[in-house]
């Protein structure tokens, strides 16, 4: 059976904050409970299949809904905030979760070689040098749930990944200005609540 961690640590003390980039339809159809979010599963997904958030970025959560790239431009970007809780996360700033995706692609890249089947590619967009579509990473994440499923092993609710993204912000820095954090949420009872952001007011 396909165990991957034998350790307690692997769930986010607390709760996140995090941003979800769309139309100010959806945003304001979801906060007020009246639609849910869609669930995301496309073939290039970062962290495989689930519900997208910025951690702590309404920045890039806005500048996603403004140009989401390979789509129409929304009129009314919005951001829509949501609390969560990452509750058995696949957090791939941690080396032990690393390890279990490089493990599981080992098996993944055999798979389909024994099927004769090739590879999926990771893949940029027009001239920017970020790898954007991600299908190869996608796949080997939805092997790795799918594994999991047929074995019985309880699943992650969620996945986490850091990005080191865009343009260095000044000549030979190690900082990028896209960088950021993203989550993935697999199992939805892991978003507590919606809200729509609100502005800082003055205080004192």
């Amino acid at each position: 059976m396909f165990v991957p961690s034998q350790k307690l640590y692997t769930a986010e003390p607390g709760l996140i904050i995090g941003f979800h980039g769309c139309d100010q339809f959806v945003r304001d159809a979801v906060a007020s409970g009246r639609d849910v979010l869609w669930k995301s599963e496309n073939e290039y997904d970062w962290l495989g299949h689930g519900y997208y958030f910025w951690q702590n970025n309404f920045e890039r959560a806005f500048e996603f809904a403004s140009h989401p790239p390979g789509k129409p431009v929304s009129e009314r970007p919005a951001v829509l905030g949501a609390v969560l809780s990452l509750g058995n996360c696949l957090d791939l700033t941690d080396k032990k979760c690393i390890k279990v995706v490089e493990d599981i692609y080992r098996e993944f890249s055999l798979t389909r070689f024994i099927e004769d089947k090739t590879l999926s590619t990771n893949k940029s967009i027009g001239a920017s040098p970020d790898l954007l579509l991600r299908n190869l990473d996608c796949e080997v994440l939805e092997f790795l749930h799918a594994k999991m499923k047929r074995e019985n092993v309880p699943p992650y609710d969620s996945v986490r990944g850091v990005f080191v993204e865009g343009k260095p912000i000044f000549e030979g820095a190690g900082i990028y200005d896209k960088t950021h954090a993203q989550i993935c949420i697999r199992n939805p009872n892991c978003i507590l609540g919606y809200f729509v952001p609100r502005e800082r007011v003055a205080w004192p």
